[in-house]
């Protein structure tokens, strides 16, 4: 797929995105986060696709908000003192940041980030709900907002504290300063460092251990149990998931599949597809009297 703002190529169950604006370091426009959404569509909906890789043309990753895009700060119809939860759940009142985070944080394939270059900003945030981020060594990170009389958006409140600690996540964000890879590996940001040749074929490595060893509902499943238990106020939360996934995939062909590989000492073939066989449970979190959080609709 060829858009305005990106690219996409599905090479034996792994699609490559790439922000592909690299006059501009790739920033991040509306245009991009209507083409990355639909690219996220089409990977969830197509059971050829197991992983996805994010990266960026050129020499950075992705610059934030391009600030000559006349639609990046469409002004919300709201006063901000308004407590109408459902008026703020409407995206023409939410930030794009936030709409492609919650978009990744729902995709029901593995997201790994493959950080070429700068980001900042937007650049960085959208890493967080990917998953796995490995960088270049050319990469640099930024949370940047204070720096411009704002504050961090794409939920990153939520996810950065999560994966690198209040401490550190604070730290970043209240300095506002620009730091290397080698500073982003030691606060766990990401998982490790590569030459910038050695990059992608690092990323596309670790796609190709989940889409030839593992099962597709499995993966699903899993994303979402460890995404949605974060917030839960009781490990009793999990171990009722937990249970009622177990009880699921246990009766599947996927795990019949899996044991018989195992004894059989070959890779396995699972069968079931994300499309049309995820567990009747699934999605739980919309189940009346759910209450692990009070999210809304639109974190749904």
């Amino acid at each position: 797929m060829q858009g305005q703002t990106i690219t996409t190529e599905i090479d034996n169950g792994v699609m490559t995105l790439t922000l592909n604006r690299p006059d501009r370091l790739n920033a991040f426009t509306r245009v991009m986060m209507d083409e990355m959404l639909a690219a996220l569509d089409v990977a969830d909906s197509d059971d050829a696709v197991r992983a996805i890789v994010v990266t960026g043309a050129g020499r950075g990753f992705c610059a934030g908000v391009d600030l000559d895009d006349p639609d990046a700060f469409t002004a919300a119809k709201l006063d901000p003192a308004s407590t109408d939860a459902e008026a703020w759940d409407d995206p023409a009142n939410r930030d794009m940041g936030g709409i492609l985070a919650l978009r990744l944080f729902n995709c029901l394939k593995p997201v790994i980030a493959a950080i070429n270059g700068p980001s900042v900003g937007i650049g960085t945030t959208m890493q967080l709900p990917m998953g796995i981020r490995i960088a270049s060594d050319k990469a640099r990170f930024g949370f940047v907002f204070a720096r411009r009389g704002i504050v961090p958006e794409a939920a990153s409140s939520w996810f950065l504290p999560k994966i690198v600690g209040m401490s550190r996540a604070l730290e970043w964000c209240y300095s506002g300063r620009v730091f290397g890879a080698e500073e982003a590996l030691a606060g766990g940001l990401i998982r490790s460092i590569h030459s910038p040749d050695d990059l992608l074929p690092a990323a596309h490595a670790i796609a190709r251990e989940i889409a030839d060893n593992t099962a597709p509902v499995s993966i699903a499943l899993t994303r979402q149990m460890m995404w949605r238990m974060a917030g839960a106020d009781h490990p009793m939360r999990a171990h009722q998931i937990d249970s009622r996934a177990i009880v699921a995939r246990s009766a599947s062909a996927d795990a019949a599949e899996g044991v018989a590989s195992f004894l059989e000492k070959r890779t396995p073939v699972f069968p079931d597809r994300v499309s049309v066989e995820m567990p009747g449970f699934y999605p739980w979190w919309r189940e009346p009297g759910w209450s692990v959080t009070s999210g809304s609709e639109a974190a749904r």
